[in-house]
C-alpha cells in the first residue's frame, strides 16, 4: 500500500487487536447460509443472503478504511510492502488454478468425455449418439435421450472480438497510467485510469448484451449440455472477475484523486494492475479456446 516517507516508519508494523476478521466471517456465514437455503427453495434464504452481503461489505469498507489510514500515516514500511506483494502474488496464483480447473474441464469434455461416449463400447447403449463438438442439435454430445433443446453455438464475431479489443485497450491505458504515476504526473495517471475503468464497464455491458442475444436468439443456456455449461462457467466467472477488477481500479482512481500514492510507493495501484492484466490474459485464453476452437 501507499505510505509517505517518514523517519518514524516502523521496520515491521503489527496491527492492534481488531474485530474486523470475526465480523467479516459472521457476514460470510449468513451469505453462505442464505444462498444454500434459497437454492433449496426456502425463500427466507434470500433475506439472509442480502443481510450477509450488506454486513460483509460494510465490514470490508471499515477494514479497508483502517488499512488505508495506516498506510497514509506512514506505518507501512518495506516489510509490509513485501508482505502485500507476496500476498497478491499467491492470490493471483490461486486464481490461475481456479480458471485452470475450468479450462481443464473444457478440454476433458472435448478430448475425452465426448469421444468416449461415442466409442464402440457405448454404441449399443446410445446408437444415435453423435460424438461431435460443439453440439448444434439435441442428441449430440451430452443428450443421448434428446432432453437438451436445440441451440446454436457462438463464434468470435463480433461481440467477443469487440470485447477483446476493449480489454487489450484497457491494458494499454492502465500501463500508460502506471508509467505516468512513476513519472509523478498525477493528472495524466487519473485521466488514463478513468479511461481504463470506462473500458471495463463497456466490456461488461457488451457481455451482458451478448448473453441476452445467446439466450433469446440462439437458445444457448446453462442447460445446453456440456457446451452450454462450460461456456457460461468460463465466460461468467471471467465477467465476475472483470467486475471485481473494475471496482479495484475505480477505488484506486478515487484514492489517486485524494492525493494517495507517490511515484515511489504505490503498491495498491500495482496490485490492482497485476489483477487486471491477469484478467486480460485469461480472456485471451477464453477468446481462443471457447470462441475460435
Amino acid at each position: 500500500m501507499s505510505a509517505a516517507s517518514h523517519g518514524s516508519t516502523p521496520y515491521y508494523f503489527v496491527p492492534g487487536p481488531s474485530s474486523h476478521p470475526f465480523l467479516a466471517a459472521v457476514g460470510l456465514f449468513f451469505v453462505i447460509l442464505g444462498a444454500g437455503q434459497w437454492i433449496n427453495g426456502h425463500q427466507w434464504g434470500a433475506y439472509s443472503l442480502a443481510f450477509g452481503m450488506v454486513w460483509w461489505l460494510t465490514i470490508l469498507y471499515r477494514w479497508f478504511k483502517d488499512s488505508i489510514a495506516e498506510s497514509e500515516s506512514g506505518m507501512y514500511g518495506h516489510k509490509i510492502d513485501l508482505s502485500y506483494r507476496w500476498s497478491m502474488s499467491w492470490f493471483i496464483f490461486s486464481e490461475v488454478m481456479f480458471f485452470g480447473a475450468f479450462f481443464t474441464a473444457l478440454w476433458w469434455a472435448r478430448m475425452h468425455s465426448v469421444p468416449t461416449l461415442g466409442s464402440i463400447e457405448n454404441a449399443l447403449i446410445w446408437p444415435d449418439f453423435k460424438a461431435v463438438w460443439p453440439s448444434v442439435a439435441a442428441g449430440a454430445t451430452a443428450s443421448p435421450a434428446g432432453i437438451v433443446d436445440a441451440f446454436q453455438t457462438v463464434g468470435p464475431f463480433w461481440l467477443p472480438t469487440i470485447n477483446t479489443a476493449l480489454l487489450l485497450s484497457s491494458g494499454v491505458t492502465l500501463t500508460i497510467a502506471h508509467h505516468a504515476l512513476q513519472e509523478g504526473n498525477r493528472s495524466k495517471t487519473i485521466g488514463f485510469m478513468w479511461a481504463t475503468v470506462l473500458l471495463g464497464v463497456i466490456f461488461l455491458g457488451v457481455q451482458g448484451y451478448e448473453y441476452y442475444h445467446l439466450y433469446t436468439d440462439l437458445n444457448l443456456k446453462m442447460s445446453s449440455g456440456v457446451y452450454g455449461s462450460t461456456f457460461y462457467m468460463l465466460t461468467g466467472f471471467h465477467g465476475f472477475h472483470v467486475f471485481v477488477g473494475m471496482l479495484m481500479l475505480l477505488f484506486i482512481t478515487l484514492r489517486l484523486q485524494k492525493g494517495h500514492f507517490t511515484k515511489d510507493r504505490h503498491f495498491g495501484f500495482e496490485g490492482a494492475a497485476w489483477y487486471w492484466h491477469f484478467v486480460d490474459v485469461v480472456w485471451l485464453g477464453l477468446y481462443i479456446l471457447v470462441y475460435w476452437l
